[in-house]
């Protein structure tokens, strides 16, 4: 009985010391699994709020400023060019003042009138308001009380015949407002440049014997009357 219990006991040892030897060898590796599928993108978050904004920065100093450069030397003098052509003629200048009347002369012994005055202005301008005024020292007192003025005028430049004063063509009037003691009024109903003007004086008893003289004489027209009074 003791030996059966024994050979128990050891065939029980047996198989305990046979359960716990040691661990056999690992077996290869096996091969990789395939990856799994991406997890999908999460929410994006909410933007955090701005920060302060920084203060300005102090400005920096001002630099100093560069020395000045040294002039540059003169260049030579260029040749003189060609002289160039002559420039066009200039416009001719208007004509002067007429000079002094002489004295007047005596009557011939034909009893020709005698003119006692002839005065010519040229390229004067009249104006719209108030009158032209032309200074006649001729025009004495005597020509005032039994004398006559006779007025005339044209375009400057041209050889037309001289108009009479008073005159009107087209609504435009020219006339002999006045004179008196060394001067005559002429009164436009418009302005304008570029006229001549002349006045012939004549005294009373020269006026009559030019007038006995020349029958039918026509004193608007001045080709007669400078004919009668032999002007130049």
């Amino acid at each position: 009985m003791k030996v059966k219990y024994l050979l128990s006991t050891l065939l029980f040892t047996t198989l305990i010391i046979a359960s716990c030897g040691k661990t056999g060898p690992d077996g290869p590796k096996g091969d990789t699994g395939a990856a799994g599928p991406p997890g999908a993108t999460g929410a994006t978050g909410a933007s955090g709020a701005p920060g302060p904004q920084g203060a300005t920065g102090a400005t920096g100093a001002t630099g100093a400023t560069g020395a000045t450069g040294a002039a540059g030397t003169t260049g030579a003098t260029g040749a003189t060019g060609a002289t160039g052509a002559d420039g066009p003629q200039g416009a001719t200048g208007p004509a002067g003042a007429d000079g002094k009347d002489g004295a007047d002369g005596k009557d011939g012994a034909d009893g020709q009138s005698a003119v006692v005055a002839n005065y010519l202005f040229t390229n004067k301008s009249v104006v719209l308001v108030g009158n032209t005024r032309f200074n006649l020292p001729a025009i004495t007192q005597s020509i005032v009380n039994t004398g006559i003025v006779l007025a005339y005028f044209r375009n400057t430049g041209t050889s037309t015949s001289w108009n009479a004063l008073p005159y009107n063509e087209a609504g435009n009037t020219l006339s002999l407002t006045s004179y008196g003691v060394g001067y005559v009024d002429v009164k436009a109903n418009f302005a304008a440049s570029g006229l001549d003007f002349r006045f012939v004086i004549i005294p009373g008893t020269s006026l009559t014997n030019m007038m006995a003289n020349n029958p039918g004489l026509n004193l608007n027209n001045f080709n007669q009357v400078q004919a009668a009074l032999h002007i130049n």
